[in-house]
């Protein structure tokens, strides 16, 4: 039964390869991207930049997510990107900030330049 699950998973394994993709860069929680993506409005196509700050990453190799904040109008915005979508053309990292939490969740609590975290050297 074992061997049986062993082959499922190796198969599994082979054919997320194909689509992980290699060209991102390293997203650490904290840092302030860029990510432009493709949207699609009735029969057409576009190209669509967001910009945040990374709060929280979870890591699953082909299921890889990031949460992103951003304050539109200041009302707080926070939207999961799946990294390795066919939809992302790339990712951009702006600037990175010195945090010691995995998870950015009480910047939801904070605002103005309460929000503003420390850039890392």
């Amino acid at each position: 039964m074992k061997q049986y699950q062993k082959n499922d998973s190796d198969i599994m394994q082979s054919i997320e390869n194909q689509f992980i993709k290699d060209n991102l860069p390293q997203i650490d929680i904290g840092d302030s991207i860029k990510i432009k993506l493709i949207v699609q409005e009735g029969n057409k196509e576009r190209v669509q930049t967001s910009e945040g700050v990374v709060i929280a990453k979870h890591n699953s190799r082909l299921n890889t997510t990031i949460t992103v904040r951003k304050i539109i109008q200041n009302i707080g915005v926070e939207k999961i990107y799946l990294i390795h979508s066919p939809r992302i053309l790339n990712i951009e990292i702006m600037r990175k900030s010195k945090v010691r939490r995995s998870k950015l969740y009480y910047l939801r609590k904070r605002s103005g330049k309460a929000t503003r975290l420390k850039r890392k050297l």
